[in-house]
């Protein structure tokens, strides 16, 4: 029996943790686990065996850090190859000795921070990652276990590249915080759609917190899945213990918050940091008798990106039309000169509108539109956290912008030609997505409604041989111009009828209707109000239409899709303050466009020439790092250069900051835009700080010293902090990764440094940090540290003597500030 067919049965158990039972048998602090495969096989094997027979089903290869990217940087005299079929040749044997079990080739994250965050490359992660995946599965691993990933970007290129490399299941778990979302801001819906898009196997949450604490993220991606859920939670938090890390969990409460977990609907269930064989024995013992509660299929139509999903039914959602070339002369400027700044202020200014999409198009024909659309996709995910509709016929454009696209896309389009559905569906079956289906065929655009339903149901039925529902696709039944043909409408929304009671879900190009009129906001308006009453499910428009945004606002409002009238009410105030501007100019906005072209609410805009409209008018430096323009904050810098830098720096760009710093403190920003803001604050702060050079000037005094303790060679939290204090102004020496106590003693001496920053993601880690502070304290008295990383929190920060516990580099920014000033 395959490991998905006893999936399928009941429950399964993963079993637990690996380094501290490793600490147990003798690993030094600073140590890498991943080497005891080959130099301490036995002890490998005995851990594997005992877990086994503690009644796992499932042992997961030692080979969390095993990735080219990590060894070449430990700078390892062990081989890649060596390490992992070691370790799988470890598993296999306890497999054997115990006569029955499944071996996991373990996929841990790559230590680096994607781009644009980091400088890690999406093919260079995939490509690490799969070279670790062919090596196990060679080696005969039974599936592919991916854990404790934080980031989405680096999930979804170590599914793609354990689909690429072998034809193994793919199992795979994210890392969630206490605010249920992952580092870089995706919560558990937007973690589902991403995973079941990419066709794994199972899916779940590991590491980072207690059962307990995962109940509420376990209950949410229940809701969600139509796949198994996996829960691998540590017991509780790291404590020391004379001197040893420890789990405050005992196996027997464990048990029975793992079997509450179990009826929250987990099915695949095991252990992460600090659990032992004896926690899944007890686990295993108290659910021995428990039914497992059914997997269904939830047939929801769903997009998502890198922090959220959208989805489709239950409300009409906006897709903004202004990223296409069509009609649209500087936008083709912008695609030929290259001009991403423009493109990303068109951006912002449709989510600002209140999009729930954008529609991505560069088709146009003197450009690389391949080149050209992955480009902007990975420009546009830089910037904002709205989900994107892939928009293009060249289906080379459309694989690149897919694999590249941080999320599950939107994809537009298919049709009901037989090389159309040939060419698109194996895409949208290989890296998810939901797709648009055009009602046209080899025959052209069938006039009558009931002809444009008969080629949705062959595009249905032909997607279905791909394993693609219904659920992931939307029909667009085509809107015609009426200055051609009187009946184009009626047709159209009579399709939009028939799909929307067959259970169907449609989207149209609202503004087509219109086409050769003359006031074409009037009729696109009224077809649009028409199309929401018919059931339409999507609609791509322009969303600074004043007429479009009315239709929709009290569309919504009548049919009792918006609370208390709230959004209509906020749209209102914007309309209204428009009105009188308009009035008080003769007719004209005071953003320069026609009185249809509007602002949706009180935010704010950002005209053609990037300069901001509303209440940051005044301060666009300040606008553009908000807004993480990076290009536009330098340019801004430049053309304030007879002003005082340091009244820049505190007037504009700390204030900046601070809102961005404290909407991630609040949850309302995420990681990715935290870091744009401060890339765009640094591209300003590179600029002043070459005039405050020469005045000899500077924000903070003394240095701040960075470093992840020995042993352990993750740095993104590091770095993250590191960005961020330099561009409030602080000095920062970083050390890098895997420093060892005596280094930065040294460091922090040399420096009369009055803060050290310390980080460990690993538990086998700690005890360097323990060791790090103990040497400060007895060389450096005063010498303040803060500490972070996932395995710590503030008791086990106050019990290795550290100053400041640090959840979030955020909170490293303020208690510097509060040390130095």
């Amino acid at each position: 029996m395959n490991i998905l067919e006893k999936v399928r049965q009941g429950f399964v158990y993963f079993d637990g943790g690996m380094g501290t039972l490793l600490q147990e048998k003798g690993l030094r602090a600073g140590e890498i686990p991943e080497y005891w495969n080959v130099t301490h096989p036995e002890i490998i094997q005995e851990i594997h065996e005992m877990y086994l027979q503690a009644g796992a089903d499932i042992v997961t290869t030692c080979t969390f850090g095993a990735n080219p990217l990590k060894l070449k940087e430990a700078g390892s005299e062990i081989s890649l190859r060596q390490i992992i079929e070691a370790a799988v040749g470890n598993a296999k044997k306890a497999v054997e000795t115990a006569g029955k079990g499944y071996v996991a080739l373990d996929i841990g994250p790559s230590g680096k921070l994607m781009k644009p965050l980091g400088d890690l490359e999406f093919e260079e992660a995939v490509s690490a990652f799969g070279e670790a995946v062919r090596i196990g599965a060679a080696a005969g691993a039974d599936l592919i276990a991916i854990e404790t990933m934080a980031d989405t970007y680096e999930l979804k290129a170590a599914v793609l590249a354990a689909k690429e490399n072998c034809d193994l299941p793919v199992f795979a778990t994210v890392t969630f915080d206490r605010q249920s979302r992952m580092l870089t801001g995706a919560d558990p819906e937007a973690a589902v759609a991403l995973l079941e898009g990419l066709r794994v196997d199972a899916l779940g949450v590991n590491c980072g917190l207690g059962p307990s604490m995962m109940k509420s993220i376990v209950e949410e991606l229940t809701k969600y899945s139509s796949l198994p859920v996996i829960v691998n939670p540590n017991a509780g938090l790291p404590q020391i213990v004379d001197g040893r890390t420890t789990f405050a969990v005992t196996p027997e409460e464990f048990a029975r918050e793992m079997q509450e977990l179990a009826e929250a609907g987990a099915r695949i269930l095991g252990g992460c940091c600090g659990t032992a064989p004896e926690h899944i024995r007890c686990m295993t013992e108290r659910l021995k008798k428990m039914e497992a509660v059914p997997v269904t299929p939830k047939n929801r139509t769903v997009v998502s990106s890198y922090t959220h999903a959208v989805t489709f039914g239950a409300h009409p959602r906006l897709i903004g039309e202004r990223i296409n070339p069509t009609g649209k002369s500087r936008l083709k400027q912008a695609l030929r000169e290259r001009d991403f700044g423009y493109i990303l202020r068109e951006g912002i200014a449709q989510q600002e509108g209140g999009v729930d999409l954008l529609d991505v198009n560069a088709g146009l024909p003197e450009i690389d539109e391949t080149e050209m659309l992955g480009s902007i996709v990975e420009e546009l995910q830089g910037v904002l956290d709205l989900p994107l509709q892939i928009d293009t016929a060249d289906s080379r454009a459309m694989e690149r912008a897919m694999r590249l696209y941080n999320g599950k896309p939107l994809v537009n389009s298919v049709n009901g030609k037989q090389e159309s559905m040939d060419a698109v569906f194996p895409l949208v079956q290989k890296y998810g997505g939901v797709v648009i289906g055009l009602t046209l065929d080899e025959d052209g655009i069938p006039p009558l409604a009931e002809g444009r339903y008969a080629v949705a149901e062959k595009i249905y039925r032909e997607a279905e041989k791909y394993g693609i529902g219904r659920n992931d696709i939307i029909i667009d039944p085509l809107a015609l111009t009426i200055s051609a043909e009187s009946s184009a409408a009626v047709e159209t929304l009579k399709a939009v009828r028939l799909i929307k009671n067959a259970g169907g879900l449609s989207s149209l190009g609202v503004s087509n209707v219109s086409f050769g009129l003359p006031c074409r906001d009037a009729v696109n308006a009224t077809f649009f109000a028409l199309a929401l009453e018919a059931g339409l499910s999507a609609a791509i428009m322009n969303p600074k239409s004043t007429a479009m945004q009315k239709a929709y606002r009290s569309y919504c409002a009548l049919a009792g899709l918006d609370a208390q009238c709230a959004e209509y009410i906020s749209y209102a105030e914007g309309w209204q303050a428009e009105a009188a501007a308009s009035a008080a100019a003769g007719g004209v906005s005071v953003s320069g466009k026609a009185d249809n072209e509007v602002k949706g609410s009180a935010a704010g805009n950002l005209s053609d020439d990037g300069k901001s409209e509303g209440c940051a008018e005044e301060k666009p430096l300040m606008q553009a790092v908000v807004r993480g323009l990076r290009d536009q904050a330098a340019a801004e810098a430049r053309r304030l250069a007879e002003e005082d830098p340091l009244v820049l720096i505190q007037e504009q760009i700390v204030p900046a900051l601070n809102i961005q710093g404290k909407g991630f403190e609040q949850g309302t920003v995420f990681l990715p835009q935290l870091l744009m803001s401060a890339e765009a604050a640094g591209a300003a702060f590179d600029i002043l700080k070459e005039r405050m050079e020469k005045q000899d000037e500077t924000i903070h005094e003394g240095i701040v010293v960075l470093a992840t303790v020995k042993g352990d060679i993750h740095d993104i939290g590091k770095n993250i902090v590191k960005v961020l204090l330099e561009n409030y102004g602080f000095r920062v020496l970083d050390l890098g990764k895997d420093v060892a106590p005596e280094r930065i003693l040294e460091a922090a001496l040399e420096n009369n440094a009055p803060l050290v920053g310390l980080s460990a993601l690993m538990t086998t880690t700690v005890p360097a940090m323990e060791e790090t502070i103990r040497l400060l304290r007895k060389e450096a008295p005063g010498c303040r540290v803060v500490v972070g990383g996932a395995v710590l929190n503030q008791e086990y920060a106050d019990q290795m003597g550290a100053d400041c516990y640090s959840p979030d580099a955020m909170e490293t920014v303020r208690y510097a500030e509060a040390v130095l000033g």
